[in-house]
Parts: C-alpha cells; sequence; structure tokens
C-alpha cells in the first residue's frame, strides 16, 4: 500500500473533514490501515466506524472498495464525500450502463478515492474482471455481521467475499460491524480468513440513548404524543412489514406529521426523494420497514420507534442507534406484545432447520430483552460480550427499568439451584434444559439423559417457568453464567458461579413485567387510556335524552354510551374533534353535534381542562377498494347477492360491510333493495321497534322480532336503513 500524503493524520483529519480530533480508537484503527495489515472493527453506531476507512482511503494510492449491503448508505455517504472534495462513487443494481461505464472509468483512471459496491455487484464476474485491472489500495467490508449464519441480518453473497479478495491479490482488509456477539466475530474472522487480524473493540454503551419499552396498547395514541413531544425534530419509526409503514406513514400524515415512507417495495425514485426530504429536514419522520433498514447517517435524529418488536436484538441495537449520533439524548421506544414473537416464529416455519433455530433463539433473546426489569443498557451490553455497572444508568435514569424499578426479591438460593443444575447437567444445555429439570417436567431430553433422576429434579416445581427463565438470565447478567461460543445457546458455569455455590452471597433479582396484565400507567407511562370523567358523562347523558325526545328518536340513535365516554375522555371542543370520536363521523355531527360541542365546551372553560386537540386522534380515511366499491354498486342500484357474487364474498359479509359504512357515518340508499325483499307493512314494523327500543343490539331485537316470524337478514337491512334515515 503506497500513501500518497505526505501529511500527518490530525492534519489530514482537519484538511478534509475539517475534525480537530479523532474519536475514541479511530487514530489507532486508521494507522493500522495505513500499515497495511487486516483489521477488524467493533464499534457502535454513530461512534464513527465510516471515517476508519474513508481518511486512509483518501491517503492511498488507487481506490478503496467499500463492501455495504444498504443501498441507501452508499448513496448517503457517496454525496457526503463528494461534497468534502473527494470523489467517491457506488456500483449495483440503480446505475444504467452508461453511469456504470463512467464510474468504472473513474476507477481505471485513479480518479476515484472510494467506490462502493453491493454484496450482488461485487459478485458478478465482469465486475470482478474489472476489479482486477484496477489499483485496489484496500477493501473495507461494512456490517461484517453479515457473513455470519449466527448474524441478524446473513447474507449468502458475502461469504464469497474472502474468494473475490483472493483474485485481487493480497490487498489489505478492514471489516467493520456495530452489531456482533462474541459468537459472530469469531464466525467473522473465521470465513474472512482474518483470524490473525488486529481487533479494535469499542464499548457498545450509548450513553446518550433513553431505553423504554411499552406494552403494544393504544399503540397509534402513544406515537401521536412521543411525536409531539418532539415538534418538528427527526425521527424513524420502524415497522415490519410494507404495508404497516405506508399505513402508519399515512395516519401520520392525517394527524398533521410530516411523515414519508420508505421500503424496498416503493419505485426507487420515489424511495431517494423520500431519504433526501428526510436529510435535508423537508420531512420530520421517516416510517421504514425493519428489513429493509435505513441505512443513513443523520446525526440529529431524537427518536427512534419500533412499532412492531424486531427479530433480533442485534437489529434492534442497530436501528436504535440511528438516534442521537449528534452525542444529544435520543429517546429509543420499542412496543412490544407476544403476538408479535409468535408471527415472527410463523414467519420462519418454512427457512432450512439451522436457520430456523438459530433465527428461534434470536427470537428467544428479543422476547426475554423486552420482559426482562434489569436495566436495559445491562442486558444489551452483556449480548455484546461487555460487562457493564447498571449503578450509572440507575443514577441516570437512562431507561424505563432504571427509571422505574420492579419489585425486587433475595435470589440467593434460586441462583444456586440454577447453578448446581447446569453443573450436574453437565453443562451441554441451555434455559430452557435447566428450567424443565428444575421444575421436574419430564421433557424428551429430561428424560432420554435420564436428569429425572438427579437430586435437583422438581426442587422448583412451586415456581412458574417464566419466574426460572427469568432467574437464569438474571444469573447470566450477573455472571454466574455464560453462553458458549462455540455451541449455540449452551450455558457454562464461569469460576465467579463456582466460587458463590462454595461462599454464597446475597443478590437482589427484579421480577419480570407481565404486559399482559401491566397497563401503560403502571410501566411509569404517561396513559392514553384514563378513565372518563363521570360528571361530564352524566351530563352529557342527560343531554342526549333532551335531544333525543325533541327528535323523538331513542337516545342509542344520537350517540351511543361507548362515544360519550369517550367524548368524557378527551373533551372535544370543534366540529372535526368530534367527528374523530368512534361511533360519530361528520355526519352525525351536523345533525346533533352542535349541543355536545357547547357543553363539552363549557365544561373545559370552567374547569380548564385539556381538550382533544391534544388527546384525540385523526384516522385515516378508509380507502378499502371495497368499500368504495360498495358505495358505487348501491348507487347503482345493484342486487346485494351479485355484489357478492362478483367479490366472492358472502351475503352476510356484504352485510356486515355495509354496517360498517353506515356505523361510520356515510349514509346508504338501499329502498331499491329493501323494497323488493320485505314488503311495506313489515318494513314498518321493524321501523316501530327501532324507533321504540332502547338498543339497536340485533340479539335483543331478533328476541322481541323472531317471534313474528322474522329473519335476521330482514332485521339487519332495517336496521341498516333506520340507522341511515336516522342517525346519519
Amino acid at each position: 500500500m503506497i500513501i500518497t500524503q505526505d501529511v500527518g493524520l490530525q492534519e489530514q483529519l482537519k484538511k478534509t473533514f475539517g475534525f480537530s480530533s479523532f474519536r475514541g480508537n479511530q487514530e489507532q484503527i486508521i494507522n493500522n490501515i495505513l500499515k497495511g495489515k487486516n483489521t477488524f472493527v467493533l464499534m457502535p453506531t454513530g461512534a464513527g466506524k465510516s471515517l476508519c476507512y474513508q481518511l486512509p482511503a483518501v491517503m492511498c494510492e488507487g481506490t478503496a472498495i467499500v463492501i455495504s449491503p444498504l443501498i441507501a448508505l452508499m448513496k448517503n455517504q457517496v454525496d457526503q464525500l463528494n461534497a468534502f472534495g473527494i470523489r467517491a462513487e457506488f456500483l449495483n443494481s440503480t446505475l444504467n450502463k452508461t453511469d456504470s461505464k463512467r464510474v468504472k472509468d473513474g476507477v481505471l483512471s485513479e480518479e476515484v478515492k472510494l467506490l462502493y459496491v453491493a454484496p450482488e455487484s461485487l459478485t458478478k464476474e465482469d465486475n470482478i474482471a474489472f476489479l482486477s485491472e484496477a489499483k485496489i489500495s484496500f477493501a473495507a467490508i461494512d456490517e461484517a455481521h453479515c457473513i455470519s449464519e449466527w448474524g441478524h441480518d446473513f447474507r449468502p453473497e458475502y461469504r464469497r467475499i474472502k474468494s473475490i479478495m483472493e483474485q485481487l491479490g493480497n490487498i489489505p482488509i478492514i471489516a467493520l460491524t456495530a452489531t456482533a456477539t462474541p459468537k459472530v466475530q469469531m464466525d467473522i474472522q473465521k470465513n474472512l480468513n482474518m483470524e490473525e487480524a488486529d481487533v479494535f473493540k469499542s464499548s457498545f454503551n450509548r450513553t446518550n440513548l433513553f431505553y423504554e419499552i411499552r406494552p403494544k396498547v393504544d399503540v397509534n395514541k402513544q406515537l401521536i404524543k412521543i411525536i409531539n413531544d418532539f415538534k418538528g425534530q427527526s425521527g424513524v419509526i420502524y415497522c415490519l412489514s410494507r404495508k404497516k409503514v405506508e399505513e402508519i406513514a399515512e395516519f401520520l400524515k392525517v394527524n398533521g406529521v410530516n411523515a414519508a415512507p420508505y421500503h424496498a417495495g416503493l419505485e426507487s425514485a420515489t424511495r431517494m426523494k423520500n431519504q433526501d426530504d428526510f436529510l435535508s429536514e423537508d420531512v420530520d419522520v421517516i416510517v421504514a420497514t425493519i428489513a429493509f433498514g435505513m441505512g443513513i447517517d443523520k446525526p440529529d435524529v431524537r427518536f427512534v420507534i419500533h412499532y412492531d418488536t424486531p427479530k433480533s436484538l442485534e437489529g434492534y441495537y442497530q436501528e436504535t442507534g440511528r438516534a442521537g449520533r449528534d452525542g444529544l439524548e435520543g429517546k429509543c421506544v420499542m412496543f412490544y406484545t407476544l403476538d408479535d414473537i409468535i408471527k415472527l416464529e410463523k414467519f420462519n416455519k418454512d427457512k432450512p432447520v439451522t436457520e430456523r433455530e438459530n433465527a428461534k433463539h434470536l427470537l428467544e433473546e428479543m422476547s426475554s430483552y423486552a420482559e426482562s426489569s434489569v436495566c436495559r443498557r445491562k442486558q444489551l451490553l452483556h449480548y455484546f460480550g461487555e460487562e457493564y455497572d447498571d449503578s450509572k444508568c440507575k443514577d441516570s435514569g437512562m431507561c424505563d427499568n432504571c427509571a422505574h424499578p420492579k419489585e425486587i426479591f433475595e435470589g440467593q438460593s434460586f441462583i444456586q439451584k440454577v447453578i448446581d443444575t447446569a453443573i450436574k447437567t453437565e453443562e451441554r444445555f441451555g434455559i430452557k434444559h435447566i428450567v424443565d429439570v428444575v421444575r421436574g417436567i419430564e421433557s424428551q431430553y429430561v428424560k432420554s439423559y435420564d436428569h429425572s433422576k438427579l437430586d435437583v429434579f422438581g426442587t422448583g416445581n412451586d415456581e412458574s417457568e417464566v419466574f426460572w427463565r427469568s432467574v437464569v438470565r438474571q444469573t447470566l447478567l450477573n455472571e454466574f453464567l455464560e453462553k458458549d461460543i462455540v455451541n449455540i445457546g449452551v450455558l457454562k458455569v464461569t469460576k465467579k458461579g463456582h466460587d458463590f455455590l462454595k461462599s454464597p452471597f446475597e443478590v437482589m433479582l427484579s421480577k419480570d413485567h407481565d404486559y399482559n396484565v401491566e397497563n401503560l400507567e403502571d410501566a411509569g407511562h404517561l396513559s392514553q387510556n384514563k378513565a372518563y370523567d363521570k360528571e361530564l358523562f352524566n351530563m352529557l347523558k342527560d343531554l342526549r335524552k333532551k335531544v333525543a325526545k325533541q327528535k323523538n328518536l331513542p337516545p342509542y340513535v344520537i350517540f351511543q354510551d361507548p362515544s360519550l365516554e369517550e367524548m368524557a375522555t378527551a373533551y372535544p371542543t370543534t366540529k372535526d374533534d368530534l367527528a374523530q370520536i368512534n361511533g360519530v363521523g361528520m355526519g352525525k355531527v351536523s345533525k346533533f353535534g352542535k349541543p355536545f360541542i357547547d357543553l363539552i365546551t363549557k365544561y373545559v372553560e370552567e374547569n380548564e381542562l385539556e381538550t382533544a386537540s391534544n388527546v384525540v386522534i385523526k384516522s385515516a380515511v378508509n380507502k378499502s377498494k371495497i368499500k368504495i366499491f360498495l358505495i358505487q354498486k348501491i348507487d347503482a342500484k345493484m342486487d346485494l347477492e351479485e355484489i357478492a357474487d362478483l367479490k366472492a364474498i358472502s351475503f352476510d359479509q356484504v352485510l356486515e360491510e355495509i354496517e360498517h359504512i353506515i356505523y361510520s357515518g356515510t349514509k346508504l340508499n338501499l329502498d331499491y333493495y329493501i323494497d323488493s325483499f320485505i314488503d311495506e307493512d313489515r318494513q314498518d314494523d321493524i321501523m316501530d321497534y327501532f324507533l321504540t327500543a332502547e338498543t339497536d343490539d340485533i340479539d335483543e331485537a331478533m328476541d322481541e322480532l323472531e317471534v313474528d316470524g322474522y329473519t335476521e337478514e330482514e332485521v339487519r337491512l332495517m336496521r341498516i336503513k333506520f340507522m341511515s334515515e336516522y342517525a346519519n
């Protein structure tokens, strides 16, 4: 490797990037590369990994290849480097033939200092031939965890990098990752033939990030509350599916948030525009798929929200790392439900056995992290092989578990049982087996190894599986056990564990979260599901009764009780606010809304209350194709049976869809169909029933009308007619 810049590192750093000093161990890493040595870098997201290969690329003769799986990151970094006056290019599937030739000519003429290449592009024969002709200074392999099948984002193309590098000659390699467990670290070095590489490992601790897990309840209300707390600031929301990304982006826009979607299914031009708008602050919030990833370097992201539970702790850590890269505080919120874990397990069912087992292991780690009440930071760092004194987080309150600690209990005897069981089962098993033995569960493995004959078998049968799993995890976190790097999932007893058995001491453990019973208030969050204002509710009921008498209608036609309860929670004081209350809609607002708005406005002023503008969220307009189709066909007076045949659904499903439309406040005229189906007298009888009934409940209506031979279909059709005429 030939160094062309005859200046010191500090001077070159200032001259090229404008920085006065290096961060962490950047300087040592760069010096190692400049000496032509293979280098392995473990550095958290936001700690300045890219500078570790960008600066030496500028200082060396020829072109540095940067292998990266993230097309978005390539464009972002190339734009930034060009802005610094460094010629950088990317070679990937987004380029046409003309652009590809321009890039290759620039490399061959040694004008390009950094060439970003997607692994898929690197493995093409014509690109290998082209790179063989070029003067390559070194190769940087970014997101190196992708080479490991034990990593969270395994890419088979990464396995070919080693053989391609050999074809390009004896060039130095720098491998970089922000997310690698000890097992994955070992796998990366082995697969790149870099066992002898110099390893530079930085702390994974991001002290400026606040980590929080919330139960997945009323998520949309919580989303709006969080975003309002960061009004006008940048944030990223991760979802599991493209459909959910589009849905949440639309929902945010309806609620006045400047948001845009980002996923692999979007047109390339749209995706690039949304990314550029986010970077240039024309968009505040990007909603993205977890699978595709953002891969952008924006320093002032103030919050990262996981709408869905991620597939792994590596992915979660990397994505939360998008926040607070400028060193200022960033908030990381994940919404958790066990249903997400179950859903992700179903997605894995068709994978090969090894891949499926690994994916299951990653999900178990994710679930354990979410449900544990131990310091979030301690858990994350332990996962990446780094120990952490959680008293620091407890002092600063920089995670939900340290800010709002759960109940603790003395755990000495429980830890002793776990260690003893691990030893007596010959340290060959994982959490599940240890828990089964302690609880006295005769599983297939327990039977086959005769572990039911051990004296520890069943000694903890008075506690649940959830309890013991938590104890084993906390035994790991307290370093009495450790994970076997070679055999995934196997737990070994540490020296500290053996010493503990000889001289036990008091260890405090904490009870896990149970998100099935915890509400937002219990978790220390601002609750959006607070009890309604009973005084206002009673006033609204009295008003409803008065309006109903004036209109000569049953009270339920005006507004039903759940709607009144929500009004007594959200205090809507405008027509738009009232229309967002469930079961209302603009039709009812126009017909009955004014006296209710007047009453609530007066009540709010007298009691100085927070109004709906701070509490109510707007729903995105339902643009369901079947609803639009139904409205159009009913306007054209098509028989409902024909509609059912055209959409290949049952008549009952057609009725259900029509009921949804009616109850959302849209008026439909079904007279053309009802008149051909139900004679006038029978129509009058059913209408009279609904005019005098206390509720529109179908079961109660059938109890009353079935004796006279009315069918449920007739009653439902007439209820649709009644609600459309009187309520909408």
